[in-house]
């Protein structure tokens, strides 16, 4: 009797399973390790409930515009893979993508933070789940501070300060730190955030937060940094051939020792390290009366599920098994950074997929405060106009009141109607 019981929940069950059977699509973009990864994945998701899911993947160049077109046609994949910074691009009203909250009896939504869900929340809409979270970290070559009889600095005054000891005891040649284009422009952003306790962009009126005394102040602060021989000037990295860090041999060396990187970058800029050098990440730099330790930390990517999806239900079982399933968290790994999902991170931890430093400059970004940073930071009008004008008050083309004046108007023009 009992085996018939069983028996019959078994065919009730798949029958339940085929009647709620669904055919989706997911597109994504990046590199080989992710693809494998997220195909196998999908597979163990779809057969635990039934579903098919076709892969779409890509790289990243041109993965914009593929979305952008599929969106204004309609035709975009079921479950997406968005890039932060699209969202006031996609969705400038919270519609753009379906409403994730609608699907919580779904999706696990305690398994993230408040910042977290806050970031993907458009209009009071959840547009997208953190996949992972990433921020800005300070990295220090501690072999090339032990040999100059320096401790790592704590603060922006203690940085400065190093520059001359670090020259006298290796030579001129070395420099405690770097920072050109959109490092400078981050440093820039970070100690005027912690200045004002403000983020470039207020969310209330999508304009910019700062007064033109407030972002100048800023941007003498980095003249400060060339002029003391903290870092090289913007003239000298162009020199030098705009190199990449990781492909810089004065870093790899470590006569540049120290920046201010996205944390999931930690291995790419260590393994050029010739041998021996460590580097290690570090709390944020402060100032004295700072108003917020200024983080800048924001969702390295998002999974959105469409607004035209015929299975969005279907398809929100699959994006919650993605991200919270131990089975289908173990095989995705960290190909997309270290996950936002409390059960995902927990899961690869237990697994030793994370490595402790990782998990370390992981610490670094999560633990500190901000008042929150705006995805049109990032929008491509609002760095062209930021990095135009700051280019040439490096090169001294600008004053610093000229330039702030310049980067305040356009920033605020360009975002008119966004």
């Amino acid at each position: 009797m009992r085996t018939m019981f069983m028996t019959a929940a078994l065919f009730a069950a798949t029958s339940l399973s085929a009647a709620f059977a669904a055919d989706l699509r997911m597109s994504w973009w990046g590199s080989d390790d992710r693809h494998v990864a997220t195909q196998q994945a999908l597979k163990i998701c779809g057969a635990k409930f039934g579903h098919t899911i076709a892969p779409e993947f890509t790289g990243f160049q041109g993965h914009q515009e593929k979305i952008a077109t599929q969106l204004a046609g309609r035709t975009e994949a079921d479950i997406m893979q968005v890039n932060w910074p699209w969202l006031p691009l996609f969705t400038k009203n919270g519609d753009g993508f379906a409403d994730l909250n609608q699907y919580k009896d779904i999706i696990d939504l305690s398994q993230w933070s408040k910042p977290d869900l806050d970031s993907g929340t458009v209009k009071g809409k959840l547009n997208g789940i953190s996949v992972s979270t990433t921020g800005r970290v300070f990295m220090f070559n501690k072999t090339t501070y032990d040999k100059a009889g320096i401790q790592i600095p704590k603060t922006w005054e203690e940085l400065i300060a190093a520059a001359p000891k670090m020259k006298e005891k290796l030579g001129k040649e070395y420099y405690p730190f770097e920072g050109a284009a959109l490092d400078a422009r981050l440093m820039v952003i970070l100690r005027t955030t912690q200045k004002t306790g403000k983020d470039l962009i207020d969310p209330a009126t999508n304009k910019v937060a700062w007064s033109e005394a407030e972002l100048a102040e800023g941007l003498e602060f980095y003249k400060t940094l060339v002029d003391k021989g903290v870092i090289e000037s913007w003239k000298q990295v162009a020199a030098g051939g705009n190199t990449p860090l990781h492909e810089n041999q004065k870093w790899a060396k470590g006569q540049v020792a120290g920046t201010y990187q996205w944390d999931s970058t930690y291995g790419k800029i260590a393994t050029p390290m010739e041998k021996g050098q460590e580097l290690v990440p570090v709390k944020l730099l402060t100032i004295e009366g700072a108003k917020t330790d200024g983080v800048y930390r924001k969702p390295s990517m998002l999974f959105s599920i469409s607004r035209n999806s015929k299975d969005p239900k279907a398809a929100a079982q699959v994006l919650n098994c993605l991200l919270n399933d131990p089975e289908a968290v173990k095989i995705m790994g960290a190909t997309r950074g270290i996950p936002s999902s409390k059960a995902a991170l927990d899961t690869l931890t237990k697994e030793g997929k994370i490595k402790p430093v990782q998990l370390e400059a992981y610490k670094r970004v999560m633990e500190p405060s901000s008042p929150g940073v705006s995805p049109l930071n990032e929008h491509p009008r609002v760095t062209e106009v930021f990095d135009t004008n700051f280019e040439a008050f490096a090169y001294g083309q600008q004053s610093s009141k000229e330039a702030a004046t310049e980067i305040i108007a356009g920033i605020n023009q360009a975002l008119t109607g966004i």
